[in-house]
């Protein structure tokens, strides 16, 4: 097994540090942090898509237009996932399986990418995709990005096993036992992390559980002001999303757990992700937030 990690829609927010906690000039910087995870028998298999290829090439219509004014993307195709995996050899009729953290318009654009992979998610978040409810739902939710949700395979949000401490969904149709979807409700009514067993140990996409390393492992715990806000706007549950964030963070912090946890949109976690995976060296757990 192997790990890519990818940033499938690069923004350049206004403000900073006050964004990213780290951009020492006026301008900060996100990610979308993605996966493509080469296996031995399941071909290769996606965590989240990012912005898609006609995201980038027409935005308008397909984004919402205040969060993309705000985040400022840089509308590159060769960022997207479908141009990520062909810069690395691998084909795009590889990808056999894309598991979804939610379904934010920044996640799912590249799904329309793929249009033979069958989709895994939480059935919460596709009935909340579905339903498009108030303003928020309407503006997170870009039916649009899909495609065929006929390859969309749900699962309950209901213990189907534990994973350190967490309900989770051990088996995902398909796919190896290596993959667990484990379910964080808080930002989107249906989000969840995305744990993977490497030879080193696990590792868990958490997604949009938390939008900054220092909200996990700071102390205490904080969150850049700009990227506060932008999290607790987009937030589907406060309460919820403070809860997972409780959570993930002891299981960061547990010296018995080794796992590696990392979330969406944090430059400094993905610049030292994707060094770790190039060396093929995968590190003990440390505080990122210094």
């Amino acid at each position: 097994m192997r790990i890519h990690h990818l940033d499938c829609g690069p923004a350049r927010p206004l403000g900073g540090a006050l964004m990213d906690g780290a951009s020492p000039g006026a301008i900060g910087r996100l990610t979308c942090h993605c996966l493509a995870v080469e296996t031995p028998r399941h071909g290769v298999v996606l965590v989240d898509t990012g912005l898609g290829m006609r995201d980038m090439l027409r935005p308008g219509g397909r984004l919402p237009y205040v969060n993309s004014a705000l985040l400022r993307f840089r509308y590159d195709p060769d960022r997207t996932m479908l141009r990520h995996m062909k810069r690395i050899g691998l084909h795009p009729s590889d990808v056999r399986h894309i598991i979804m953290t939610h379904l934010d318009f920044d996640h799912a654009g590249g799904l329309v990418d793929f249009p033979h992979a069958t989709v895994h998610l939480m059935e919460a978040e596709a009935a909340a995709a579905h339903a498009r409810e108030g303003v928020l739902g309407r503006t997170r939710y870009r039916p649009v990005q899909w495609g065929d949700t006929r390859r969309w395979r749900t699962y309950p949000d209901r213990p189907g096993g534990r994973w350190y401490g967490f309900d989770a969904v051990m088996k995902l149709d398909g796919l190896p036992q290596e993959f667990v979807l484990v379910p964080l409700p808080g930002h989107s009514a249906g989000h969840a992390g995305v744990a993977i067993e490497t030879p080193r140990g696990w590792v868990l996409h958490a997604g949009d559980t938390y939008f900054n390393r220092a909200e996990i492992f700071a102390e205490p715990p904080h969150c850049p002001p700009g990227s506060a806000a932008y999290e607790a706007a987009m937030a589907w549950s406060g309460p919820l999303v403070r809860a997972q964030q409780r959570r993930v963070r002891t299981l960061a912090h547990e010296a018995d757990s080794q796992v590696l946890v990392f979330c969406t949109h944090d430059p400094v976690e993905y610049v030292a992700f994707s060094a770790w995976a190039e060396r093929q060296h995968a590190p003990a757990n440390e505080n990122l937030a210094a």
